[in-house]
């Protein structure tokens, strides 16, 4: 699976790195990265691309606990899980819907 489409590239240069900084939990969630086979929760609120081609992305993950903090889109592209899966996208989630919202089921 792509991780970033063309459409999901334009949301990011509406928001780019560090401007939901002041919102907090209800910083909206432009695209949430997942592990299919454990521990791993990515929802990207910011993101800039670099001069190299990849993606510096922002927002609150988790792999042990929450946490704000920065991932390269390589970065989440180069993770090897077992039975050959790979980080996946979430394709069911609103184009306006918080971190707050989004961190309630999990």
């Amino acid at each position: 699976m792509k991780l970033l489409t063309k459409q999901i590239e334009n949301r990011l240069e509406q928001f780019p790195y560090k401007s939901q900084d002041s919102k907090g939990l209800n910083a909206k969630v432009i695209v949430k990265f997942f592990s299919p086979v454990g521990r791993g929760t990515w929802l990207i609120t910011e993101g800039d691309k670099l001069d190299d081609g990849d993606w510096l992305l922002f927002g609150y993950c988790n792999i042990f606990e929450w946490e704000w903090g920065s991932v390269l889109l390589s970065e989440l592209e180069s993770i090897k899980l077992p039975l050959g899966l790979s980080i996946e996208r979430d394709l069911h989630i609103s184009s306006d819907a918080t971190v707050k919202e989004l961190c309630r089921g999990l």
